[in-house]
């Protein structure tokens, strides 16, 4: 016998991944878009003539949120003028316009430069800082986003399994903002990806279904996947790890990184200077990897060759460093780089001579890894 629908009582499309309830394609698209309506008042999301400029990337949730808010803005007089603001990143096949004007890379000249490892970073990084230029030179009040139910959920196991708690502690925000940066909203926040497809598919919604061809690599692929099996045990597991990341209170004696604006491109930061700027600027020197993890490997490795030369060259008083050097006190003669000694030690004693050369050396390669050190901490104007 054919199910029927839960509140009209018509042959039911479809059952709800999130209730488990049966309803038809009207009753469904009533309470999918009342739901999405309820979330938005309770939150207090907008206000009567903002200019809400919605991300759209063309696939299945800036797609269906788009739709949801023309006809919610309609429907409730919310008073919005809504824009569409789009972000391509540069992948061949998958988006192929670019961040080049931007940053002066594509993702596929990242990727090419970095290697698979860690590119959705760049490209999660540039294109969040994109669309923040994008929204400024539109000059809109906020900025809604299609991040999902599945999508929050994923972040906050991905922030417990990093032990990330500044992270944490703001994943599961419905609005972010920071002083002078304009707010981000997710009015999707509590809808399951599963009715998100069922109803741009019911509704014939045209979208853009092609997985990027970098995404297989991601980490955030592996918090999904075991998401999905906790799913199979538990239906409403998605919420629930919502609402405990919602309910995680950290203790006041944690400091957390302040939120304020990165020293270069004056952009919102947590950190003197962005993420986006660090990344760019390793991009831009041949070090793909300096802003990648939490210490930037590639600079502290640097570092520490510095400061090891430093505590080698400690108390040395080389021939190029004072005038009472090894050579006797008089001008040694540099051959590229090379201290040939004064001409007296020409005619005598070869074995100060020798010793000159060893400090010329010891004080080229000082100077070798001062010039980088400089190199490394220039400014990068994006």
């Amino acid at each position: 016998m054919p199910r029927k629908c839960n509140l009209c009582g018509k042959s039911a499309a479809l059952k709800r991944p999130k209730t488990g309830c049966c309803l038809c394609k009207e009753c469904f698209f009533y309470v999918f878009e009342e739901e999405i309506h309820q979330t938005i008042v309770s939150a207090k999301l907008f206000t009567e003539g903002e200019t809400i400029a919605i991300g759209a990337s063309g696939g299945k949730d800036s797609t269906v949120l788009a739709h949801v808010l023309k006809v919610l803005n309609s429907r409730y007089n919310y008073g919005l003028n809504l824009i569409l603001l789009s972000v391509d990143e540069g992948i061949t096949g998958y988006r192929d316009d670019s961040l080049e004007e931007l940053y002066g890379w594509t993702m596929d000249a990242i990727v090419k430069t970095a290697g698979n490892k860690n590119n959705c970073t760049f490209c999660g990084v540039f294109r969040r800082q994109a669309l923040d230029r994008g929204a400024m030179m539109l000059k809109v009040d906020k900025i809604v986003t299609g991040h999902n139910a599945d999508d929050i959920a994923e972040t906050v196991i991905m922030n417990v399994l990093r032990g990330d708690i500044s992270r944490l502690s703001r994943c599961t925000a419905i609005t972010t903002a920071s002083e002078g940066m304009l707010p981000r909203c997710k009015p999707l926040k509590y809808t399951y990806e599963k009715e998100i497809v069922m109803y741009a598919y019911f509704k014939k919604l045209d979208y853009f279904s092609t997985e990027c061809i970098y995404s297989p690599n991601a980490y955030r692929g592996f918090a999904r996947a075991y998401i999905k099996d906790l799913e199979i045990i538990r239906p409403s597991s998605i919420i629930d790890i919502i609402h405990s990341g919602e309910s995680l209170a950290i203790k006041k004696q944690i400091k957390l990184p302040v939120q304020r604006t990165c020293s270069r491109c004056h952009f919102m930061s947590s950190q003197p200077v962005c993420k986006a700027c660090v990344l760019l600027e390793g991009l831009n020197k041949g070090v793909p990897r300096l802003g990648i993890g939490k210490t930037h490997k590639e600079r502290r490795k640097m570092e520490e060759k510095l400061s090891a030369l430093k505590v080698e060259t400690a108390g040395d008083n080389g021939c190029c460093q004072t005038s009472d050097s090894c050579c006797g006190g008089s001008t040694p003669n540099m051959v590229n780089g090379q201290c040939n000694g004064t001409e007296q030690e020409k005619k005598g004693d070869g074995d100060t001579c020798i010793n000159s050369t060893i400090d010329a050396d010891r004080h080229s390669l000082a100077h070798s890894h001062t010039h980088l050190s400089n190199t490394i901490n220039q400014q990068v104007s994006l």
